[in-house]
């Protein structure tokens, strides 16, 4: 009945924010409005949208002391090349980091919102191929 079907992202200029979602993570502009913009990736079915703020909005909520978790993240085959891409590009990162078999970074665009990335483990249940399993399984 439900599904995902946009992250809002807020930016405090669209046009460079849009701009600089295009050349890092590969987006595709859907259509523009007075005071948003809206985004598809090649892969996946949630869009993305910016939304423009005048100042910077957190995009991660703290766990506890100092830790802070991304509100979502973005999924890659290969971790490594996503990393090296970013860092070929002079967008700031993490380093990589290893978490129950996982593997993880975050990156910060223009207005220095954080997004994780992390690559399946197959041996996972929350892989998408077990969870599209489940999936069927509930039609």
């Amino acid at each position: 009945m439900f599904k995902i079907g946009s992250i809002f992202i807020p930016v405090t200029n669209i046009e460079k924010s849009g701009d600089w979602y295009e050349a890092y993570l590969g987006a595709k502009r859907i259509d523009s409005w007075e005071g948003g913009s809206g985004f598809y990736l090649p892969n996946g079915s949630t869009q993305l949208t910016l939304i423009k703020v005048e100042t910077a909005q957190p995009t991660e909520f703290n766990i506890r002391g100092n830790q802070k978790n991304s509100y979502y993240n973005f999924v890659v085959d290969d971790i490594e090349a996503a990393h090296q891409h970013f860092k070929n590009n002079d967008v700031a990162t993490t380093e990589i980091d290893h978490f129950s078999g996982m593997k993880c970074f975050d990156f910060f665009d223009l207005d220095g919102n954080t997004f994780s990335v992390v690559n399946e483990v197959e041996s996972s249940p929350f892989h998408s191929d077990h969870v599209r399993h489940a999936q069927k399984k509930e039609r």
